[in-house]
């Protein structure tokens, strides 16, 4: 956490309490916004700056479209083309929040996310005919459409979809197509290298995660 003088710190409590936003003190006060959310936590905006505090938080949400056409654009400089380590990369981090830490094995409902992770598997060296490929779906679900539907989405033969599990309950209006589950065929070795790789992003990320915890931070 940056070190602020008293003057420096009156001064962003007496911008915040006048109706600046965190963004317009930065600009102002040469400091974090991690640094300067801090002190602006507990501040009040005066009575006669709440209207013009609220209409520009008002402006900076509409802002949000434009911001993100500009993050989808940045994000395409920055991935494409894909260079050869950024399957790996993706495949680390995907399997970071979902995948199962005791072996190689990966549920979800979410197509794109599967048909990712499994693309970036055979970056990995992990083969098509590799793949254990089960599904949960329920009882309103069609059985047939959904084999088809995961078949051709990863581009599989039907008959490597190994077993369907059929849950109680409808939920054929939210998992449409049920979920769906990828193990690998003496998959160790690659589960060893998935989680070595998870384990070097925390060591190679982790000092600045604390940082943003101990500054609390916030996200937007």
């Amino acid at each position: 956490m940056e070190k602020l003088s008293e003057a420096k710190i009156e001064l962003i409590r007496n911008l915040r309490s006048s109706g600046h936003t965190l963004s317009e003190i930065k600009n102002i006060v040469s400091a974090g916004k991690g640094t300067i959310f801090k002190y602006i936590k507990d501040v009040q905006v005066k009575e006669e700056f709440k209207e013009a505090f609220s209409l520009k938080r008002f402006n900076s949400k509409n802002l949000s479209k434009v911001g993100w056409e500009n993050a989808e654009t940045m994000a395409k400089e920055l991935l494409l083309p894909f260079n050869k380590q950024n399957p790996f990369v993706v495949l680390a981090a995907l399997y970071w929040g979902e995948g199962n830490k005791k072996e190689l094995n990966l549920i979800n409902s979410d197509p794109a996310l599967v048909k990712v992770f499994v693309e970036c598997l055979y970056f990995i060296g992990i083969n098509k005919e590799d793949l254990k490929i089960t599904l949960r779906i329920y009882e309103d679900n069609d059985v047939s459409r959904v084999k088809k539907f995961w078949s051709n989405l990863l581009n599989i033969p039907i008959s490597q979809i190994s077993n369907i599990n059929i849950l109680k309950g409808k939920k054929e209006g939210k998992l449409r197509f049920g979920m769906c589950r990828i193990r690998v065929k003496k998959g160790g070795k690659y589960f060893k290298l998935i989680i070595s790789m998870i384990n070097l992003l925390k060591s190679h990320h982790n000092a600045v995660v604390v940082q943003w915890i101990e500054q609390d931070t916030p996200n937007v």
